[in-house]
């Protein structure tokens, strides 16, 4: 029965993994298959399982052990995985999903992309795939075992692209040498095109001004041949394997309208026109000067999307490669990064990057987290604070011990929440992929649609012809499929830079929208533990003297109160004095001998059994109280009972905690407070914060109550919190934003994540994610205004082939760079003090 029972709470997954070759009962070779199956919770379950396994055609023998979980398949040549997860799907247990990322070369417009997501889609055991084109980048989900990334790889490679697997918390992926290569290789071709389209286009440009300086025909040949078919050979080689695949792409319509102003030339040359000194019937300068500005619009943007990905790069820059490891003798070693393990203890130098996340030893310094936080300030780290891989240590030496290493450090988690967050695709760019999906066999139409119409209105062939060249190569299917993703990728980058992490499209999607935002109190608008907010001395007593006799009954305690009185003590620059003779008073407080007199620091009940009245202070301590703050009373108990103050505790505010209430209220955004703590204390933290509504004494459960109140009510609900009480919450809102100072729980239930605990962030991250959505908008507004009044001008011969081809380039690199705009992007003063 236990055994049952701890299969009843496990997850219900499927891993297949492929074993060595066995014999059927046949004699036939066949393939050994073992799938990992959990979720089945007894006898008849394993039975059922089997069943459908042994139903599959192929299948030679299936068995299934339940204490395993495992079921053990040999398949002879006619049966494939992808028919077993369907039969264990159509039984009633789940399959497990696995994650692969790409790196993709090759696309060159939305077209491609939408090609490479079908190849990914056809391939056995891929459940799901999204191409980020201006990444790069190719995110399967698929069966776990039953598609690898050799699989992926290949599918790319019959469709005509080049891929390799992408680790986003590698220090450089396999297609970083390629796209480096590649840039080399844009360049070249650009220049080289350059050298020989010029003097095809200058005449043209001097004709202007009255000089006629044309080139025979058979020099215009001998200068655009080797720009049409070597250094644009690309087009045709990308424009043949799309059409292989029975689809477009802008290299298809860019190699069919150069072909045919060159062709036309050419038949205009053999005829006999153009052979001497006049260009009147040649188009040799179109398709070469065409075939230039793509390649130097391809250039531009390609330089501007590795713009767009610089946030990545830098923050893969940050890792270390060397460490100085300290060895149990004392001696020190230096190695390499990736060889250092949990438990060690590294050396970090002052001015050096610290190369692992852990906690500070021995040592004390200031250390820079502002490419992880966006924290401008240094922060202060002393013995068994925590410092995160790729910080810069200060002016003091640090020892470390190692805590997380690889994949499993804070940035190397930040690397992996901003590349999800780049490749995913939010809900308005399903409607961009649609489009995409028939450009090209539109705008093919539109080219034929064009001669036809020329033709039938009298005019030439040669004038049907040029007209056509020019629908063909206005056409912006790139503009289309760059204008989301360049956008997300600058916004996601420059949001991560300023300690703002989003965790995917969707988030950005839904914050523009937020009219309502909902706070944790401790820990998120609060510092989350005590501090002494109050000090009130009796007549007659000066306060300092009151904060030195406490600090000194307090000092060597180790609770909460007493360390907020001795860190109080420490920032007025007060000395605890010695005590003796110290001990707990059980439930009431605490008694020491401090300056020859026997104090007692405790609670009204201490008071009243020692015979002290409050006097004056009985007021004050009211208040205090009814603010939800902790009293404590500082008395002489003998020679002569005397009353010296009191002392109050709470939870302060944030610093900026104000100024973020205020900063979304000045947005129009409802502001409210879940909180578990009793009224009182929420009550006046609402006051001071200048809040809309406060809930106390809220349990988790209550809490994701009141966000499906609000959102019942009308409101779009963001939710603030950092706890393991407040993930219902975050999950329950429409976005959930996380202080990555909280658990690790808040953070995976959360969309957002700020890097610091500051509450000014939250208005910043919603100002960035309505900045992306606006460069979103507005990148799609021109991507089709360019198609949409281009394409008819073309047909009607509005549009030289060259002035189109222009266009065509100026297109995506006026997106990509629109959306390089949002690099600029700083939060607004106070808002996270960047």
């Amino acid at each position: 029965m236990r055994m049952l029972d701890e299969a009843r709470q496990s997850r219900a997954t499927v891993v297949v993994a492929a074993e060595k070759p066995a014999k059927d009962p046949a004699g036939e070779a066949a393939r050994a298959v073992r799938l990992l199956i959990d979720g089945m919770t007894c006898a008849s379950c394993a039975g059922r399982v089997e069943k459908a396994l042994a139903r599959v055609p192929g299948v030679a023998a299936a068995e299934v052990n339940l204490a395993a979980e495992t079921a053990q398949v040999i398949l002879d040549r006619g049966a494939s995985p992808a028919d077993l997860a369907a039969a264990v799907e159509q039984a009633g247990y789940g399959l497990k999903a696995e994650t692969f990322d790409l790196a993709v070369r090759g696309m060159t417009c939305a077209s491609c992309a939408e090609r490479v997501e079908k190849a990914l889609a056809r391939v056995p055991g891929v459940t799901g795939a999204e191409v980020n084109l201006a990444a790069e980048r190719a995110r399967v989900t698929g069966i776990d075992g039953l598609v690898s990334s050799d699989d992926l790889v290949r599918a790319l490679e019959v469709a005509g692209y080049e891929a390799s697997p992408h680790r986003p918390d590698a220090r450089s992926t396999p297609g970083e040498g390629a796209r480096d290569e590649a840039a080399r290789r844009d360049r070249r071709d650009l220049a080289l095109a350059a050298v020989l389209t010029l003097p095809l286009v200058a005449p043209m440009l001097l004709a202007v001004v009255g000089i006629d300086a044309a080139l025979p025909g058979w020099a215009q040949l001998l200068l655009a041949t080797p720009v049409q078919f070597w250094l644009g050979q690309r087009f045709y080689r990308s424009g043949l394997l799309a059409a292989r695949a029975g689809t477009g792409n802008m290299d298809l319509l860019v190699a069919l309208g150069t072909s045919a102003a060159y062709a036309l030339s050419l038949w205009q040359l053999a005829s006999g026109h153009g052979a001497g000194h006049g260009t009147e019937h040649l188009y040799f300068e179109t398709s070469a000067a065409v075939v230039t500005l793509v390649l130097l619009g391809r250039y531009l943007e390609s330089r501007a999307k590795r713009q767009a990905t610089s946030a990545i790069r830098a923050l893969m820059d940050l890792r270390p490669e060397r460490a100085r490891l300290r060895r149990p003798d004392g001696s020190e070693a230096e190695i390499d990064a990736a060889a250092v393990r949990v438990g060690d203890v590294v050396v970090v130098r002052p001015g050096e990057r610290v190369p692992v996340d852990g906690r500070v030893r021995e040592g004390a310094s200031e250390v820079d987290e502002s490419l992880l936080t966006g924290e401008s300030l240094p922060v202060p780290k002393r013995v068994g604070d925590r410092v995160a891989g790729g910080a810069v240590n200060g002016s003091g030496l640090l020892l470390v011990e190692t805590a997380a290493v690889g994949a499993e450090t804070v940035l190397a988690r930040i690397i992996r929440l901003v590349e999800t967050a780049q490749g995913a695709k939010p809900p308005i760019q399903r409607l961009v992929d649609r489009v995409s999906a028939v450009f090209v066999p539109v705008v093919l139409a539109l080219a034929a649609l064009t001669v036809l119409g020329w033709l039938a209105a009298g005019a030439g062939v040669e004038t049907a012809l040029v007209n056509a060249v020019a629908v063909l190569v206005i056409a912006c299917p790139c503009a289309l499929g760059l204008a989301t993703p360049a956008a997300i990728m600058a916004g996601t980058g420059v949001a991560a830079r300023h300690g703002i992490l989003i965790k995917d499209a969707e988030a950005l999607e839904t914050a523009h929208a937020v009219d309502a935002v909902v706070f944790d109190k401790t820990g998120t608008l609060t510092l989350g533990k005590p501090a002494l907010v109050a000090l009130e001395p009796a007549p007659g007593v000066d306060r300092l003297d009151l904060l030195r006799l406490a600090a000194g009954v307090q000092a060597g305690s180790e609770h909460p109160l007493a360390r907020a009185v001795l860190a109080q003590a420490t920032g007025e620059g007060i000395g605890a004095p010695p005590a003796a003779s110290v001990s707990a008073l059980p439930g009431r407080g605490v008694e020491a001998v401090v300056a020859g007199q026997n104090l007692r620091l405790g609670s009204r009940r201490l008071l009243a059994e020692s015979g002290v009245e409050p006097g004056a202070l009985a007021g004050r301590a009211a208040a205090l109280k009814a603010e939800g703050r902790t009293v404590s009373w500082l008395f002489a108990a003998d020679p002569t009972p005397r009353l010296l103050g009191l002392l109050a505790f709470g939870d302060a505010l944030k610093d900026g905690a104000v100024e973020a209430v205020a900063a979304l209220r000045r947005r129009g955004i409802r502001t409210l407070m879940l909180t578990g703590d009793n009224q009182g204390s929420a009550q006046a933290a609402a006051r001071l914060l200048g809040l809309d509504e406060v809930v106390a004494e809220a349990l988790p459960a209550d809490k994701a109550a009141a966000v499906a109140e609000l959102k019942a009510r009308g409101h779009v609900v963001a939710m603030v919190g950092d706890g393991v009480n407040d993930a219902p919450a975050l999950a329950a809102a429409d976005l959930g934003i996380a202080m990555a100072t909280g658990t690790d729980v808040a953070m995976h239930a959360a969309g957002i994540t700020l890097m610091r605990g500051d509450p000014a962030l939250v208005a910043a991250c919603l100002d960035v994610a309505r900045r992306t959505r606006a460069k979103i908008r507005q990148n799609l507004f021109w991507a089709f205004v360019y198609n949409v009044v281009g394409l008819p001008l073309a047909m009607l011969g509005y549009l030289n082939p060259t002035v189109a081809g222009a266009a065509m380039a100026f297109s995506s690199v006026s997106v990509v760079a629109n959306a390089l705009l949002l690099r600029r992007w700083r939060p607004e003063l106070g808002q996270g003090r960047a």
